[in-house]
């Protein structure tokens, strides 16, 4: 039984980590974010941090599921998968808040959403279970993917983007 809880805290804190490392851009760009055009529907900034928790521990219990129920000889390529869209997750942050630019994180957040549906038919095979928790994860990204293509349109027509 410990076991199993730590391995399940692991694959927890592998996701929190991502989740910490993606986060540690906006506050050097809060200026410039505050400064960008938004749509109207973009979420409060308040709203993100409690989303992304909830999701990060969504994605880590579900790739913990995988790894328990066939190990990683028998779930090397799903999670290979998994642990690929987490790098794509965090390199969204640095390329929109990082290098304050909407047009590369669109391409690169079409890239991840790719990333997390090949993910979660990996998933499926061996636990449909945990490829379903990642729907969430994956409609949370359509939902940012389309608030960055808005972002990116309402301000590229600017000479620069602000800085």
């Amino acid at each position: 039984m410990a076991e199993a809880i730590a391995q399940v805290v692991g694959f927890l804190l592998v996701c929190m980590a991502a989740g910490a490392v993606a986060s540690s851009f906006p506050p050097r760009a809060r200026g410039w974010y505050a400064a960008l055009r938004k749509p109207p529907w973009t979420p409060p900034d308040h709203a993100f941090g409690p989303v992304w928790t909830v999701i990060y521990l969504v994605m880590g219990l579900a790739a913990w599921m995988v790894w328990r129920r066939a190990g990683w000889e028998g779930a090397s390529a799903a999670l290979t998968l998994f642990l690929g869209q987490l790098v794509l997750n965090v390199l969204w942050s640095a390329l929109f808040f990082g290098m304050r630019s909407p047009a590369a994180a669109f391409i690169e957040i079409v890239i991840l959403w790719a990333m997390i549906a090949a993910t979660a038919a990996a998933f499926w095979s061996i636990s449909p279970a945990a490829a379903l928790m990642l729907v969430p994860y994956l409609a949370w990204i359509s939902f940012l993917a389309a608030l960055t293509l808005a972002v990116w349109r309402m301000n590229r027509a600017a000479p620069t983007m602000p800085r």
